[in-house]
Formats: C-alpha cells, sequence, structure tokens
C-alpha cells in the first residue's frame, strides 16, 4: 500500500522488450536503498523490484500492466515518480493509494494560476470509477484532491513543491497520466449496484 506522497524522481535509463514484457531500469536516489521483490510505485503502477545495481533498480511490467497505464509510453531519459511502499509505523500524509491503475487519463488543460498550476484531466465515461468534489485521485501516483468534478473530466491544484519535486511539470496538454480511483469510492459503488440502488 502506498499514500500517494511521491519521495523522488527517477530516470529511465533503459527499457528492453521481451516477449510482451517490457523491463525497465530506473536510476534514482532512493535505488541502491532497495530491495529484490520490495514494491515500488513508478508514475502510480506497483511494480516489484527484481535486482538493484548501485544507484539503479530493475523493475518488469507484464502486458496486461502496459495495456491499462500509460508506462508503453516512457523512453529512455524520461522521469518518474517513485514512492516506495508504506511502512506501518508512519504517518498517513496523502490516502488509501494500492498502485493498481483503473485507466490513464489525458491532460486537457494546465493554467498558471499565483504561483499555483491547475491541471484538467479528461477520462473515459465509467459507471465504476468516477471523483467527487475535494475527493481524492491518484495523478502518476501523487495524492492530489479533485475540484470541478465532472463525469468525464476533474480538475486538481498542483503547489509549486509538488510542481518541483514530481514529473507533473514535464506534462503537457495530450499527455496520458495514470489513474487510480479512490478505493472507498470503488466499494461503496459496488455495494450500492449490487443492491440495486445506483
Amino acid at each position: 500500500m502506498f499514500t500517494g506522497i511521491i519521495e523522488s524522481l527517477g530516470m529511465v535509463k533503459s527499457i528492453q522488450t521481451e516477449g510482451e514484457n517490457r523491463h525497465f531500469e530506473i536510476e534514482s536516489s532512493i535505488s541502491s536503498e532497495l530491495k529484490i521483490d520490495q514494491s515500488v510505485s513508478h508514475n502510480g503502477v506497483c511494480l516489484t523490484v527484481t535486482d538493484v545495481d548501485g544507484d539503479s533498480h530493475f523493475v518488469t511490467a507484464i502486458h496486461e500492466t502496459m495495456t491499462k497505464t500509460s508506462l508503453g509510453d516512457l523512453k529512455a531519459g524520461n522521469l518518474v515518480n517513485l514512492e516506495r511502499c508504506m511502512i506501518n509505523n508512519g504517518r498517513f500524509d496523502g490516502h488509501i493509494v494500492q498502485g493498481h491503475v483503473d485507466m490513464t487519463g489525458v491532460v486537457k488543460s494546465i493554467k498558471e494560476e499565483g504561483g499555483s498550476w491547475l491541471f484538467t484531466i479528461e477520462h473515459n465515461l465509467s459507471k465504476e470509477y468516477f471523483t467527487v468534489e475535494k475527493g481524492s485521485i491518484t495523478i502518476n501516483g501523487i495524492s492530489l484532491t479533485c475540484f470541478n468534478s465532472k463525469d468525464t473530466e476533474f480538475s486538481v491544484a498542483i503547489i509549486p513543491y509538488t510542481y518541483e519535486h514530481t514529473n507533473m511539470k514535464h506534462l503537457e496538454v495530450g499527455s496520458s497520466v495514470n489513474l487510480e480511483f479512490d478505493i472507498i469510492g470503488k466499494y461503496v459503488q459496488k455495494l450500492l449496484a449490487k443492491s440495486g440502488q445506483i
């Protein structure tokens, strides 16, 4: 489990294709501290560390992961948001994040407003996945709060610290992002659907 508070940026050093799998080499300030079999969030995608070599670690994304996330867009030199799984004696600074991406979205607009940035994200219409005003959303692994929540889009405000210490500053209109919707909302929706209330 994760909290959506990004620890470090990692740089994609190399990408190797093996069948339908994709192997990523990531260089970061936390790579040397990682261990094989450890779960790490990469742009919001939970991946297992398969090897560590100095300041780099290696992870593999299977076909299912590649089809449901934006990892297929990554190229050598790109930056990814990294977060190690939560330890159970730490503060819960973000919200419950599983690292299981629900779908990708697209950046519709970016506006700078008084030192912060407003991002509007579009996504496919879904009965399962939705946002609510002032609810939680994970974008590329970052725990954020929604506003202007609609059926197929929502907005988030990015403060300067988050903008500088994540890969949000490298996004452009049209960029694909990984979205994980709030797990509590997903459970509530499922229960209401089973009872015929929605």
